[in-house]
């Protein structure tokens, strides 16, 4: 598992970018679910975790694809691809993500 943060570091309604190749966005709603998908948006090199947050939905801020954080689906243009959609789990007020390709054991 990659550590994200604590959860008292990700207030509802904001988001954090994980560095990394790929470098993945953990996103936590107003309704206090956890989300992590790829940071970048499959249309164009944009960072999502710049994007505006609405319920389980991130518009992307260069062209305003937006993208489902259950499915990693974009439902409008101009995106087309998906981005992976990764486990998110909290332990001991941590978030972590699982799945993350080349992340240490835990």
């Amino acid at each position: 598992m990659m550590r994200a943060c604590t959860v008292d570091e990700l207030p509802p309604g904001e988001s954090v970018r994980i560095p990394g190749q790929p470098a993945i966005a953990v996103f936590h709603t107003e309704e206090g679910e956890l989300y992590a998908i790829d940071d970048t948006c499959t249309h164009q090199d944009a960072s999502l975790a710049d994007g505006w947050l609405e319920g389980c939905f991130v518009e992307c801020p260069l062209h305003a694809a937006l993208f489902d954080l259950r499915t990693g689906m974009p439902t409008c243009l101009p995106a087309k691809d998906p981005v992976r959609t990764y486990t998110v789990v909290v332990d001991e007020g941590v978030i972590y993500v699982q799945g993350v390709a080349g992340e240490d054991a835990a």
